[in-house]
């Protein structure tokens, strides 16, 4: 999933707006009663709603509507945002999330196919819970075969590093899960966040969600400070965990991408038609910084 261009670019102001608003009308609709649990729908915010609220929070409700009850054209972007942000998850999003049979089915089959020279890591999980971790050796898979021999780094035990003519430029708060071709000056890096037997929405789950934030905020900063960028890719699945009980965290991941913190969130079987399309950019530029 690639940002819409109608959103991406806007100022830090309406990204505030998104998140005041969000925070106070609510991303979902609570499950209905003697249905399962997370069937509440997302929710899709009318301009009276938005209005409604800034006004509830102290705020000038102008901001979105006119005192004739016209749409500003800032309201009219946010509730076109709104629509966009359900309309994506729902229908995008929420079919590609895989549980985790389907993930090993998929994995197993992939992996026959692909006879991966990598290395597939296990889960965190144990007893019977440890298996592969599947949506990582996935992508493991699919980027290997994608750069046909070239150097990448599918587990850095290194804090991520730009140097320019030999001096750090930067060096990030946190391990990425992979880099191509290194931890150090990478073209791309890339986070994995698969719970698929997680039970309950914890705090470990939500702070994945901000560890990403912070990743691309220290990117950002970088790009817009040295004019140096690296692809920073994450990769979602378990439909159980973000679907069922994480709604809100799938929200703030599109928002992410909107504000330019990820350059793409790629979700449960996306990876299969994604990674070889993100990984022949990667190889491309690679090549042509071998030529210079």
């Amino acid at each position: 999933m690639i940002g819409d261009p109608r959103f991406t670019g806007q100022p830090g102001s309406f990204w505030a707006l998104v998140r005041t608003l969000s925070e106070h009308l609510g991303y979902a609709h609570r499950t209905p009663k003697g249905q399962p649990k997370g069937s509440g729908a997302l929710k899709v915010h009318s301009m009276e709603d938005l209005a409604g609220a800034l006004k509830e929070l102290g705020l000038d409700p102008r901001l979105v509507m006119s005192k004739n009850g016209a749409a500003t054209s800032l309201g009219s972007l946010l509730t076109a945002y709104f629509q966009y942000r359900t309309d994506v998850l729902s229908k995008r999003v929420q079919p590609n999330l895989m549980d985790k049979d389907q993930a090993a089915a998929l994995f197993t089959k992939e992996r026959r196919r692909l006879n991966p020279k990598c290395a597939i890591p296990m889960n965190k999980q144990k007893g019977k819970k440890q298996q592969p971790a599947y949506l990582t050796g996935l992508i493991n898979m699919l980027v290997e075969k994608a750069i046909n021999g070239l150097p990448c780094n599918f587990n850095p035990l290194q804090l991520t590093t730009f140097t320019r003519d030999g001096v750090p430029l930067r060096t990030l708060a946190r391990r990425v899960d992979g880099a191509f071709p290194s931890s150090v000056n990478p073209i791309a890096v890339w986070e994995v966040k698969e719970y698929y037997f997680t039970t309950t929405f914890g705090s470990r789950v939500a702070d994945g969600v901000y560890e990403t934030l912070l990743d691309g905020l220290e990117l950002q900063e970088l790009q817009q400070s040295c004019g140096v960028r690296a692809e920073h890719i994450l990769f979602v699945d378990a439909h159980y965990t973000w679907w069922v009980c994480g709604k809100s965290y799938l929200c703030r991941m599109v928002d992410m991408l909107h504000m330019g913190l990820v350059s793409e969130v790629v979700f449960g079987r996306e990876v299969l038609d994604r990674i070889p399309i993100l990984a022949a950019a990667w190889v491309k530029s690679y090549s042509a910084s071998k030529k210079k």
